[in-house]
Formats: structure tokens, C-alpha cells, sequence
């Protein structure tokens, strides 16, 4: 796969059309594709040997990206998740009935990260799509931190895009959003 950057109008249609992308996150590369595209999402718990009952979490730069897998959220809800995002927050929250099984697992919620990195905060914003955001590794495994890892993890699989992970050593906190009760630290 190419090294450069690519327009997100072409990460766009590759995603359409069922792609996988590994891309820099918070603490690590993130593996990722199309929320709405069963057979990719299939793909990569298939890659990543994680199983469906677990759900996944999406990543997103703004709120309406995520909107229509959620219940309403008001103004200052939305703020608050926000906000949790910037802390590197991912929120359990309440899931439509509509919210797509292969999405939350066997949950009534879904992971939702409001990204600030500014490499995921961008390629959410330029393909205008919230994304899968599960860590690059095969489960149970130590997560790829560099674009020469996930290359040799995945090889022709997934289109790598090259960039830097931030600073953090953990993957995110993830909080439910109901009682404020920390899932995972």
C-alpha cells in the first residue's frame, strides 16, 4: 500500500466499497472501516480474532457522526461527550434499537469516542463518518504503535496510513454513560 497521504475522498470510497485502514490513535494504531458496512466489520473481527458479542467502539470528530447509532442526546449531553473525548473518554451510551448487532455486540450501548487526535480528528472530519476504532493487534496481543508494525501484522489486508500516535500509554477509559460507573481504566 502507499506510503504517502492520501486524500480522504480516496480513504472515503475505499471504505465505501468495504476496506480496512489502520491509522495513528490516541495510544496506538487503531484498525478500523466502514460502522456501516457489515461484511467489513466481519472482516476485521475476523483479522483481529475478536469476537462479535463484544462490540466494537467508534471514534468520531463530531457528535452528528454518531447520532443516528444513539439516543437523543440535548445540547449540553452533547458537550459533556465531547468534553469526555478531549479526557480520552469512551463512553458506553445508550444504543437505538436500530444500532447494528455487529456494532454493540451483545449490548444495549455503544462505544463512543469523540476523538481530539489530531490524525483521527481530521480523517473523521474529511470522510465525514464516524469509524471503528479497535486497536491494531490480534486479540490478546500487544497493540502495533507504528506504521511498520501494523505493515507487518496485516501486510495487503489493510491499508496502513502512515502518521504519529499520541503520547498516551493506555488505551482509553471507557465509562458508562447511565451512572458514570469506569469499565475499563
Amino acid at each position: 500500500m502507499v506510503r504517502q497521504h492520501p486524500s480522504c475522498h480516496r480513504i472515503a470510497r475505499f471504505l465505501s466499497g468495504g476496506g480496512l485502514i489502520a491509522y495513528p490513535t490516541e495510544s496506538c494504531y487503531g484498525l478500523g472501516c466502514d460502522p456501516d458496512n457489515r461484511k467489513a466489520v466481519l472482516r476485521l473481527l475476523k483479522l483481529k480474532q475478536r469476537p462479535q458479542h463484544k462490540g466494537l467502539i467508534l471514534i468520531a470528530a463530531h457528535y452528528q457522526q454518531v447520532a443516528r447509532y444513539l439516543q437523543p442526546l440535548s445540547f449540553a449531553e452533547q458537550q459533556q461527550l465531547h468534553a469526555a473525548g478531549a479526557s480520552v473518554i469512551t463512553c458506553l451510551m445508550p444504543a437505538k434499537a436500530s444500532c447494528p448487532r455487529w456494532l454493540r455486540g451483545q449490548y444495549a450501548t455503544l462505544a463512543v469516542r469523540m476523538t481530539t487526535h489530531p490524525f483521527a480528528y481530521q480523517l473523521c472530519h474529511g470522510i465525514n463518518s464516524a469509524l471503528v476504532s479497535t486497536s491494531a493487534n490480534r486479540s490478546g496481543q500487544r497493540s502495533a504503535t507504528n506504521y511498520a508494525q501494523c505493515q507487518r501484522l496485516f501486510g495487503n489486508w489493510v491499508w496502513v496510513l502512515p502518521g504519529n500516535t499520541g503520547k498516551r500509554k493506555q488505551p482509553s477509559t471507557i465509562q458508562a454513560w447511565t451512572n458514570g460507573k469506569i469499565v475499563r481504566q
